[in-house]
Formats: C-alpha cells, sequence, structure tokens
C-alpha cells in the first residue's frame, strides 16, 4: 500500500511512502517512494489538482521501476466527474480527456467512490464505483422520524436505492428546479408539504459551492421541514461553509474523499471507517 496523500489512508496504513514530494521552482513535480515494492501494489490519493495526476503518473512509473506488476488505483473522487459530456461546439470532452490518461496507465483496478454519473466508470477501464451506502446509513443510524430527500428528479433512482440498502421504508421527497433560460434556479417545488417540523436529510455525491442546496433548504422550510441537513459524499465547499450555513442548511455530514475538515458545522466521517 502506498498512500500518496499524508494522512488520508482510505484503506489503512501502507508499508510505501513517498518521502520526497515536491513542486520545483519551474512547476515540476518530484517524487522519490521508500520501502521494498511486491509485485502488486494498491495506491490511494485524492485528485484536486492537476500536480495530484502528475504525482499519480510519477508514483506508477517509479514504482514499476522498483518492481510492481500489477498496480490497483483509489480515487475516491472522481476529478472531471461534471464534465460528462460536451455542452458546445468547441468544448472538450474533459472526462474523457481525464479517463484517457489513467487507462494508459493499465491499472489493474480503479476504484471510485460514490461517482457523479454512469459515464465516469464506463469510460475508465477496470473502475470499480463503490456506493455511499454505509456513509449514508452510518449518519442516519442514530436518527429517527426523520425525512429523506432527493435533490431533483433526476437523483430519484439512485437515492431510492440508498433507502433500500438502509431500510428506510418511506418514498423520498422530490424536489423539481426550475431553470431560466441560461440555467439559474428561479424555482423550486417539492413534491409533497407538511413536513411537519420534522428533520430533513437531502442526500446526494457533490457540494461544490452549495447554491443549489441554499435553495433547496429555503423551499424545503417553506413546507415545513425543522431542519435541514446535508449528506454529501464529497465536500468540496469552493466558497468555505458560511454561505451554506447562512442559506438554511443546519448541518452537513460529508467524507474526507475531498480534504480535511475541522468544524463543528460539518460532520466528516472517515472512509476507512466507512470501508473497512
Amino acid at each position: 500500500m502506498l498512500n500518496l496523500k499524508k494522512g488520508f489512508e482510505p484503506l489503512g496504513s501502507g508499508t510505501l511512502s513517498s518521502s520526497r514530494s515536491k513542486v520545483f521552482s519551474g512547476g515540476e513535480v518530484d517524487l522519490l517512494i521508500v520501502g521494498t515494492v511486491s509485485s502488486e501494489v494498491t495506491v490511494t490519493t485524492r485528485i484536486n489538482t492537476s500536480n495530484d495526476l502528475m504525482e499519480l503518473l510519477l508514483a506508477t512509473d517509479a514504482l514499476r521501476t522498483m518492481g510492481a506488476e500489477k498496480i490497483h488505483v483509489f480515487i475516491p473522487y472522481l476529478p472531471y466527474a461534471r464534465q460528462d459530456r460536451v455542452m458546445e461546439s468547441g468544448e472538450a470532452f474533459s472526462l474523457r480527456v481525464f479517463a484517457d490518461i489513467v487507462n494508459a496507465q493499465n491499472y489493474a483496478s480503479v476504484t471510485i467512490y460514490d461517482a457523479h454519473s454512469d459515464v465516469g466508470p464506463a469510460l475508465i477501464r477496470k473502475s470499480v464505483n463503490l456506493t455511499n451506502h454505509s456513509f449514508v446509513a452510518k449518519v442516519l443510524a442514530d436518527k429517527s422520524d426523520y425525512v429523506v430527500v432527493s435533490p431533483d428528479a433526476g437523483a430519484f433512482k439512485k437515492v431510492y436505492k440508498v433507502c433500500e440498502a438502509i431500510g428506510y421504508s418511506a418514498t423520498p421527497v422530490i424536489c423539481n428546479k426550475v431553470r431560466a433560460h441560461g440555467g439559474a434556479i428561479t424555482n423550486i417545488v417539492v413534491s409533497e408539504g407538511g413536513l411537519e417540523g420534522k428533520d430533513v436529510f437531502i442526500i446526494d455525491d457533490i457540494c461544490d459551492g452549495g447554491r443549489t442546496f441554499i435553495a433547496l433548504a429555503s423551499a424545503l422550510k417553506r413546507k415545513g421541514a425543522g431542519s435541514v441537513n446535508l449528506i454529501v459524499s464529497h465536500g468540496i465547499f469552493s466558497y468555505g461553509e458560511e454561505p451554506l450555513r447562512e442559506g438554511g442548511v443546519d448541518h452537513i455530514y460529508t467524507t474526507d474523499s475531498v480534504k480535511d475538515i475541522d468544524s463543528l458545522y460539518v460532520t466528516q466521517i472517515k472512509l476507512q471507517d466507512i470501508l473497512s
């Protein structure tokens, strides 16, 4: 096992380490692996930047030079997963470009956690897409009399499967987004009212800026929700947590797939605790 990111051990501790991982003044990434390499190695990492991807590619080359024949990779958050189609002429198919780079390494397997859509796992050869079921189950284990919400009609099938897996018998509430021509959300229609002060949990894969969830929180509270909570596998939070807190999202649950978070407002569950 080689965990490229310090402190991030989603599958457990490793016998290999990267004793030197830095970026030269010219922008080039440098890497040195220490330890005895067996014929089969698993590499874990977070890829949030192009340098992170380059670090993985350098580690792959170094491991093969050291004698590794089979390399398995665990990349919980799949970069470019939301750029899974070409929307207009002249635009790159970003996810396919990323997948081509990964496929060129001929990994024995590439494991992803709760991929945004089926496109990513389909494009990446020998991929394994782990579900978020155990994560959601862990969050809701000590909760009672709550309501599960699908953020939109497109996510309903996935949320319904989660509910089946965790034994939630009610039908998830669906929120339908009404968008203007430019894509901005102008209204959200909640499939049912009378939430009667109950705790509501929205289940989704990614929270980036959070504007959609702020709009959802407002619509759900107008329908009577007591608290609106967010369960997201991948917490990017590009604008921080403040807009979400001020926008009516009462609490957030996420994993450490993207980064480590130290906040009373965000409950972070380590992937190691979910996958072990």
